[in-house]
């Protein structure tokens, strides 16, 4: 099928286009080709500012016309969201077995579920913005499931119907708000606005064909260099994707378009020692194979 992005040009104009990823090893760049340029400009206008790309049937997306090698150009440093406004965005902790015991918890025995406002959303190529409320910024690869069909009480065996696509995301976090408060403040230590960044693209499902085997990692690279702080793959989940959606769906209606954060790796840096936080100027890549890099980099809160 494809890999779907959307971006800002110039004029302001969102443009909703298919996506193509290119090498951090080498020279060559991610690239885009708006879908304007195969398909009606009206209908590139809908996709761009709705979710109506999960209204389209896998045929009707597989029609789509490929784009020759002059419609490629080069990808802006800047992307939307993948998914405009998004009604939920899900998260789950403790999913690593790894990243568990280096916290010093209990593996959970169920999923841990928490979620993040819709404003704390940002493309790849924004700005991370480090709250003057929080000294211990945290940094969270992971592997982002999208929703593409209306899910209720679904089973594990059927859950994978119901995903359109994937994307990378980071799922940021004020350490000191999720834990040094009065019972823990989850919510608020992980919801600041940029503290959920997501994309560059949605990759649909039959490009990506064993989620459950899928590299996750996250590079920082700062004045002194770069560093992969993060490493493993979606093997080590203790509760699989199908198991997620499953489990979700017998409490709350998944919708197209939510996001499901489905866990991060071990190496955060609170439990480093001595704990490595985010720092004005870091700049933070989330590599997951087959979903291009969200690079976003970090700055001190101005507040005017």
């Amino acid at each position: 099928m494809a890999a779907f992005c959307r971006y800002l040009e110039p004029s302001g104009q969102t443009r909703f286009a298919l996506y193509r990823d290119g090498d951090t090893n080498s020279s060559v760049s991610p690239q885009v080709c708006p879908l304007a340029e195969l398909i009606d400009e009206p209908t590139e206008k809908l996709l761009a500012n709705s979710k109506h790309i999960f209204d389209w049937s896998a045929e009707q997306i597989a029609s789509i016309p490929q784009p020759t090698t002059a419609q490629w150009q080069v990808a802006p440093e800047k992307f939307l969201p993948p998914v405009d406004t998004p009604e939920k965005v899900i998260c789950i902790g403790l999913n690593y077995l790894d990243h568990a015991i280096e916290t010093g918890a209990q593996p959970p025995t169920e999923p841990v579920v928490f979620s993040k406002f819709n404003t704390s959303l940002i493309g790849s190529g924004e700005d991370i913005v480090l709250p003057k409320l929080s000294e211990k910024v945290d940094y969270e690869a992971e592997f982002v499931v999208v929703i593409g069909k209306t899910a209720r009480h679904v089973s594990a065996a059927d859950a994978l119907q119901y995903v359109f696509g994937y994307t990378a995301g980071h799922d940021v976090s004020a350490r000191d708000w999720q834990k040094g408060r009065p019972g823990g403040q989850w919510l608020l230590g992980k919801t600041f606005d940029t503290f959920a960044p997501v994309g560059p693209a949605i990759v649909t499902g039959d490009q990506l064909t064993d989620p459950g085997n899928v590299s996750v990692k996250m590079v920082i690279k700062n004045r002194l260099g770069e560093e992969v702080v993060q490493s493993s793959t979606t093997a080590q989940l203790i509760f699989d994707i199908p198991t997620l959606i499953a489990h979700l769906s017998q409490f709350i209606t998944l919708h197209p378009g939510d996001l499901i954060f489905t866990g991060t790796p071990p190496g955060v840096g609170d439990a480093r020692t001595p704990p490595r936080y985010l720092r004005h100027g870091d700049q933070c890549r989330v590599e997951i194979a087959g979903l291009g890099p969200l690079t976003n980099t970090c700055r001190d809160e101005v507040i005017r």
